[in-house]
């Protein structure tokens, strides 16, 4: 984590090499990080989903969001069977580097209920209450 804590330091505009980051990276057990997905323009928070190495470089090799599919046990691309795609804008590291934020431009609904987000459950009290109906498929 020498590059996470060295990174504490620097001023504004200076920079780190991808590599020495790329390398750092404390994933998980399994192999993943935990990635964030937020609209780049409204920051509405869209999903939270997972990425091995294989799927953070393919992401930043296409532009389009390629994620790790815990149930699927393989790489998903975000939209391949939906058409709900995603495309990044800009990725994000939090300061020990065990967590993804990627501005995206997401292309129809985020999640598969067809809402826009993941999130439409809110606790009011004691009662969680349904914050948005699902968008009607194309």
């Amino acid at each position: 984590m020498t590059v996470f804590k060295g990174a504490e330091t620097l001023a504004v505009g200076d920079s780190l090499s991808w590599d020495d980051v790329l390398a750092e990276l404390p994933f998980n057990a399994d192999g993943l990080l935990p990635a964030i997905a937020q609209q780049h323009d409204s920051g509405e928070v869209l999903m939270l989903a997972w990425m091995n190495r294989t799927a953070l470089l393919e992401t930043l090799a296409t532009g389009r969001v390629c994620y790790w599919s815990r149930s699927r046990k393989g790489l998903w691309r975000k939209g391949e069977s939906s058409g709900h795609l995603q495309f990044l804008k800009e990725l994000r590291l939090d300061c020990d580097g065990d967590t993804l934020l990627l501005l995206v431009d997401q292309q129809g609904p985020a999640c598969h209920t067809f809402r826009r987000s993941c999130f439409y459950l809110a606790l009011r009290g004691e009662n969680v209450v349904m914050l948005s109906a699902p968008q009607s498929p194309d």
